[in-house]
């Protein structure tokens, strides 16, 4: 996590996107992981928008939190903001005060909580599955951006398909997927809202984008699932992570502990 302070009053920028994720993919520029940045892989990264995200004032205090499952990732980024500490994110100017680790987890098996989409989740259907979810196409080779009237049954598939393709890109190939193994990801779906949002891709191209916010209940049933779960923190969920869409946190006062679970089971559960 990184502590910042802003260096002058400013508006906040909802359109930080691009700034943010280029001085993220500066930091990895020479590094074993700069290959990921022309790929059209998930990138091993993905982080929260400046937070509160609010306008500031000069010394206001604002955080960013960036994930990934490999530690010396992390350690490139973490250099490079302690090297240089002026952070410029779209229009907003901070300085960098600290960093500091740490290493959330969804907790044992038998934990319950509840993970909140941090950032907008971006997911697309492929034309070609368009048709077995009854959803109409506007043909070519355009996909189509998930909204609440396709049910959710087309989102959690695209969800897990691309949790698939980062736990074999990113943990051990021996080890199952969550395609592989047997129940949900996620026990309950709340959606908060669904919203378009006009990013800068590159310096002279932007897109508008569907997102949606969520949160997801889970139990966590054994360690593979708590391996799944931890990745989507690690990694993001749904598309676009290097943009910042689909990070995840965990919503720290929905955790009951396994131990706890497992008194309540003993006992009957509260009245």
């Amino acid at each position: 996590m990184a502590y910042l302070s802003a260096r002058a009053d400013t508006a906040y920028d909802n359109a930080y996107h691009h700034k943010l994720r280029g001085r993220l993919w500066g930091a990895l520029s020479g590094t074993q992981y700069d290959e990921r940045h022309d790929s059209n892989d998930p990138p091993g990264f993905a982080y929260s928008n400046p937070f509160p995200p609010r306008d500031m004032r000069t010394g206001d205090e604002r955080k960013l939190i960036v994930a990934a499952p490999e530690e010396q990732l992390l350690t490139h980024i973490v250099r490079d903001l302690q090297s240089d500490r002026e952070l410029n994110i779209g229009e907003m100017p901070f300085c960098v005060e600290d960093v500091s680790a740490f290493t959330p987890d969804v907790g044992e098996p038998g934990t319950r909580g509840t993970l909140e989409t941090g950032t907008g989740l971006l997911v697309r259907i492929p034309p070609w599955r368009c048709e077995e979810y009854g959803i109409d196409h506007p043909g070519d080779d355009t996909a189509v951006y998930w909204r609440p009237e396709h049910t959710t049954e087309p989102l959690l598939n695209q969800l897990e398909a691309n949790l698939d393709k980062k736990h074999r890109l990113f943990c051990p190939e021996y080890l199952p997927g969550p395609s592989e193994v047997q129940g949900e990801l996620f026990d309950s779906y709340e959606l908060l809202k669904t919203f378009a949002v006009p990013v800068g891709v590159t310096e002279r191209e932007t897109m508008t984008y569907v997102l949606s916010k969520w949160k997801f209940g889970y139990s966590v049933r054994d360690d593979n699932h708590r391996r799944h779960l931890n990745l989507a923190l690690d990694c993001g969920l749904g598309e676009r992570n290097s943009l910042g869409f689909g990070f995840m946190n965990i919503v720290e006062d929905s955790i009951i502990p396994a131990s706890k679970t497992a008194r309540e089971d003993v006992v009957g559960g509260p009245d």
